[in-house]
């Protein structure tokens, strides 16, 4: 995490500098709008957190081996795809879990189920995608994205199952 950190404040003080510079108070108002950003995303990102930990410590490793483990098949990816799908939020709620499934000893192809059928399928985001973009326009994105996930974990199972992580 320090290389993307350092990164990451290497940007922000350039555009902070830039903002400074162009004068009109850019620099605090941005400043501001940040601030507004953590309070509304913070709480958010700590239950994430604790979702990603606590699984970690209730859910047996055992029994979470069984089901999204190497030897799961494609139970396992089934189960990581569905998931992924139904998992509600941004990447501050999903990217914690998939960091718990990996850690939890989840196979490659679960995790890349989770994260694609997360991203792909989301389910929490169709009614506000029928909203916006109408019910057909959203049928055809989901039909045609619907064996992606799947094939995604199956690909990486196959492809990296033997990669050190």
């Amino acid at each position: 995490m320090l290389i993307p950190s350092t990164i990451m404040g290497l940007v922000a003080f350039i555009l902070l500098f830039i903002g400074y510079v162009n004068g009109k108070n850019q620099h605090i108002m941005g400043l501001k709008f940040a601030f507004n950003m953590i309070i509304k995303i913070l709480p958010l990102l700590i239950f994430a957190f604790i979702i990603a930990g606590m699984i970690q410590i209730l859910i047996p490793r055992e029994l979470l081996s069984k089901w999204i483990g190497v030897h799961s098949g494609f139970k396992g990816i089934f189960i990581g795809t569905i998931a992924g799908g139904l998992s509600p939020g941004g990447p501050y709620v999903s990217l914690p879990i998939a960091l718990t499934f990996l850690h939890s000893g989840a196979s490659i192809g679960t995790t890349i189920a989770f994260l694609t059928g997360w991203s792909l399928w989301a389910f929490s985001r169709l009614p506000l995608e029928v909203g916006i973009l109408g019910w057909k326009f959203t049928l055809i994105r989901f039909i045609t994205t619907f064996l992606f996930p799947p094939i995604a974990g199956l690909l990486a199972q196959a492809l990296f199952s033997n990669v050190k992580l």
